[in-house]
C-alpha cells in the first residue's frame, strides 16, 4: 500500500487552505489518496463499483468533507446520450471554488488506460453540452482501488489539468505502515538534497 504523506505542491495547498489564493489546478483541491474508512465497507470482502457508490451516497456528508473544499452534489448515475448510445457518469459534483463540474468514475480495481479514455469522453461531453460560458473546464476524477502513476501520466496529455486519478483507501494505515512510509519519504528527501 502506497501512502502519500507529502503533497507535490505543499505551498499551493497551504495557500488555498488559508484562502490566500484560488486553486488553479484540480490537483490543488483533490486529495490523493482519499481515506474512505467512514463508508464501513469490510476489509476482507469483495464489493462492486455500485456497492462503493451506494456507500458514498449514504455517507455523502463525510465524503464531501474528505474530497476537499467547495463541493456540492449534483447527480448519481447521470445519463448522457451521444448519437443513440447511452452512458452513465457515476457521480457528478460541482465545485464552487473551481467553478466547474467534477465528474467521478469509480473503479474497484486497478486503473487502466481505457478507464481514463472513458472519463475523458464524459469530461468532453460536459464541456461541450453542459458547461456555461462563465464556468471553467470540467474535471474528471477516477477514484480507483489502485493505479500506476506512470500509466496515468503517459495516457494523458502533458499539460493535463482536467483528469485526476485518486486512489482510495478503505482504512487508515497501521502504525507500522506509517513508520515505513515516513522512512521512505525521509530517504527520498535526503537523496533530493544531495
Amino acid at each position: 500500500m502506497r501512502i502519500h504523506i507529502l503533497s507535490n505542491d505543499v505551498g499551493s495547498v497551504l495557500a488555498i487552505a488559508r484562502e490566500e489564493k484560488l486553486p488553479s489546478d484540480a490537483k490543488e483541491v483533490i486529495k490523493d489518496p482519499m481515506v474512505l474508512e467512514f463508508l464501513g465497507l469490510k476489509r476482507e470482502s469483495s464489493f462492486y463499483e455500485l456497492d462503493l457508490e451506494k456507500a458514498i451516497i449514504t455517507h455523502l456528508q463525510e465524503f464531501l468533507l474528505e474530497i476537499g473544499n467547495g463541493f456540492s452534489f449534483v447527480a448519481r448515475q447521470k445519463r448522457i446520450h451521444i448519437d443513440g448510445d447511452e452512458f452513465s457518469v457515476d457521480l457528478v459534483f460541482y465545485n464552487r471554488l473551481l467553478q466547474c463540474f467534477v465528474l467521478f468514475e469509480i473503479k474497484t480495481s486497478k486503473l487502466t488506460h481505457q478507464d481514463i479514455g472513458q472519463l475523458q469522453m464524459y469530461v468532453n461531453y460536459y464541456d461541450r453540452f453542459e458547461k456555461q460560458e462563465f464556468e471553467n473546464p470540467s474535471i474528471g476524477i477516477l477514484l480507483c482501488a489502485d493505479k500506476n502513476d506512470a500509466v496515468v501520466k503517459i495516457t494523458l496529455p502533458e499539460n493535463n489539468k482536467t483528469i485526476v486519478a485518486s486512489k482510495y483507501q478503505l482504512y487508515l494505515p497501521s502504525e507500522k505502515q506509517l513508520i515505513e512510509e515516513m522512512k521512505k519519504e525521509i530517504d527520498k528527501l535526503q537523496k533530493d538534497e544531495k
